[in-house]
C-alpha cells in the first residue's frame, strides 16, 4: 500500500469518526461525542503524517510529529491545529477520570472543532499530494 493510499484510507475512517461524533451529540451521548471528535482529529493527523512516512505508537508522539511535519511547514492551519491538544485532554478526562461531567456545550464545541479539523485536513492532504507529485516530477526530469 502506498503512502497516498494509506492517507486516503485513514481519511475515510476519519469521516466515519466525525459522523459518529455528530450522531452521539445528537443522541446526547456526550462522552462518546467527545471521544469520537478527538479520534476524528487524531486519525486526520495520522493520515497527513502517512504522506511524510511518519507515525508514532503514542498519542503524544502523533501530536508532536503532526506539529513538526505538518503544521510547522505551513501545510495546516496553526489556529485549527490547537484544537488537537485540547481535544486530547478532554477526551482523556471523559474516558478515564472519575466524576467528570461533559456538558452539552463542551461536546458541541468539540464536534464543531473536529469538523473544522477534518475539513482542513482534507485540503492539506490534497495540497501535500500535489506538492509531492510536483517535486517527484521535477526530480525525474533530465
Amino acid at each position: 500500500m502506498s503512502r497516498v493510499e494509506l492517507a486516503r484510507y485513514r481519511m475515510e475512517k476519519t469521516e466515519e469518526f466525525l459522523e459518529d461524533a455528530e450522531d452521539a451529540l445528537e443522541r446526547r451521548r456526550l462522552m462518546l461525542a467527545v471521544n469520537r471528535a478527538y479520534y476524528t482529529m487524531f486519525t486526520s493527523a495520522k493520515a497527513l503524517l502517512a504522506l511524510e512516512e511518519k507515525d508514532s505508537s503514542k498519542h503524544s508522539g502523533v501530536i508532536s510529529l503532526f506539529n513538526q511535519w505538518i503544521v510547522k511547514p505551513g501545510y495546516f492551519s496553526r489556529e485549527i491545529s490547537r484544537f488537537f491538544v485540547k481535544a486530547k485532554d478532554l477526551r482523556e478526562d471523559a474516558d478515564y477520570a472519575d466524576f467528570v461531567k461533559i456538558t452539552e456545550e463542551d461536546a458541541r464545541i468539540q464536534v464543531e472543532r473536529a469538523s473544522k479539523f477534518f475539513e482542513e485536513a482534507k485540503k492539506s492532504l490534497e495540497e501535500i499530494i500535489k506538492l509531492q507529485n510536483t517535486q517527484s516530477e521535477s526530480l525525474d526530469s533530465p
